[in-house]
């Protein structure tokens, strides 16, 4: 392997590294499959549901736009750490809901806690590869990411169908989870040197942490980001309610092991075309993303499982090419200084296509009639994709 000379830590610390970036997103989807039952003991509405789901983004860009430079400034380490304790919060929050409220709250902690792991997480596993490996860094952290939002859903809809206290139990295995890794986490050394003289000269205020000189460069990969992850937002949010309500498939354990399929599919097709070039990647990622809307889109109408199952192997094959290629850019021009900075950035623009369409799907679903909804987003991403294609020939 190519990054092993490269490396300062070993190889089970290099894992644990990796699983500060994995065990923030299992815990942002293992509600997935639980939606449906939060709508049936609190009564709210499909609107409520994606407002549940999407305030997570404002979690998401408060810590990337106010504390994605603060590891760069105090270390990997000092920063992870807290974004484990966030996590385990939001899952406190889920277990003891007694109303919305509570969803609320616990989504925008979990939004807190991803939106540091990820910058973090991804930025140290950079540093620890070095910079003649960061494909091989990218690969790895984006691999754990989807590797986590493989395992959330699949063991929420699991536990929830086939275990006692399906509203409890997901989530008091994932605090347990997370202690693992905190533990895993604690003899491993910080990555970077403190960069500020103590804590009062870290500096927080909000910023998008791109160079004026790589605006360009960036623009493809943010665009390529959020489309990417808008097509992830539409299985995380939804996907398990369309299983229900148009497929007539009430086992949670279904509903979480189809958005486990897409996130597992994409893991995998990382690692197998970890060779491809950023460009390649990024292109075939927004090319296939037309397919793989309109696949859903005809599952819904037609009451599929073979269609969804089908739509979803392209989907997370979408996912894949397109996060893994606009990564990889955004690790290739990030300055080794503002590197966790440069990387928040990109992912805000992740987070925000991650949440924004599936609030507007929402309101339409109600609105009109869901599948309707699902064109008009189908639509939307498919031209966004078009966009993005567009502006990575021109730059």
């Amino acid at each position: 392997m190519t990054g092993t000379a490269e490396r300062t830590q070993s190889l089970p610390a290099m894992v644990a590294i990796a699983s500060i970036i994995s065990v923030a997103f299992a815990g942002s989807v293992v509600v997935t499959p639980l939606y449906s039952l939060y709508q049936q003991k609190f009564g709210f509405s499909e609107i409520t549901l994606t407002l549940v789901y999407a305030v997570y983004v404002v979690g998401n860009v408060i810590a990337l736009l106010l504390l994605g430079q603060v590891s760069d400034q105090i270390g990997r380490k000092r920063v992870a750490m807290p974004a484990l304790v966030l996590a385990a919060l939001s899952a406190l929050l889920f277990l003891l809901a007694t109303g919305t409220t509570f969803l609320f709250l616990a989504r925008l902690l979990i939004g807190l806690a991803v939106g540091v792991a990820s910058g973090t997480g991804t930025a140290w596993l950079a540093d620890e590869f070095g910079p003649a490996n960061r494909s091989t860094a990218t690969v790895s952290a984006a691999a754990a990411n989807l590797g986590g939002i493989a395992l959330g859903p699949l063991l929420g809809g699991l536990l929830a169908e086939y275990a006692p206290w399906p509203l409890e139990l997901p989530f008091i295995v994932y605090i347990a989870i997370l202690a693992v890794v905190a533990i895993a986490l604690s003899p491993v050394s910080g990555s970077r040197p403190a960069g500020v003289a103590s804590v009062k000269d870290v500096r927080v205020r909000p910023r998008v942490g791109v160079p004026r000189e790589l605006y360009g460069a960036f623009a493809a990969p943010a665009v390529t980001g959020f489309v990417t992850f808008a097509l992830g937002g539409l299985y995380f949010a939804l996907i398990p309610g369309v299983v229900i309500r148009d497929l007539h498939n009430t086992n949670l354990a279904v509903g979480g092991a189809v958005v486990s399929e897409l996130a597992a599919i994409a893991a995998a097709v990382i690692v197998l075309g970890r060779r491809l070039s950023p460009a390649v990647a990024m292109t075939s990622g927004l090319v296939l993303l037309l397919p793989a809307v309109g696949l859903v889109v005809a599952a819904q109408a037609a009451g599929s499982m073979v269609l969804l199952l089908i739509a979803t192997a392209v989907g997370g094959v979408t996912m894949a090419l397109g996060y893994r290629g606009s990564l990889q850019v955004v690790n290739e021009i990030a300055p080794d200084d503002r590197r966790a900075e440069v990387t928040s950035s990109y992912f805000i623009a992740c987070f925000v296509g991650n949440s924004v369409p599936v609030i507007g799907l929402g309101v339409l679903s109600t609105l009109t009639q869901p599948l309707t909804g699902t064109i008009v987003f189908a639509g939307t991403i498919a031209a966004l994709s078009g966009t993005a294609l567009v502006w990575r020939r021109a730059i």
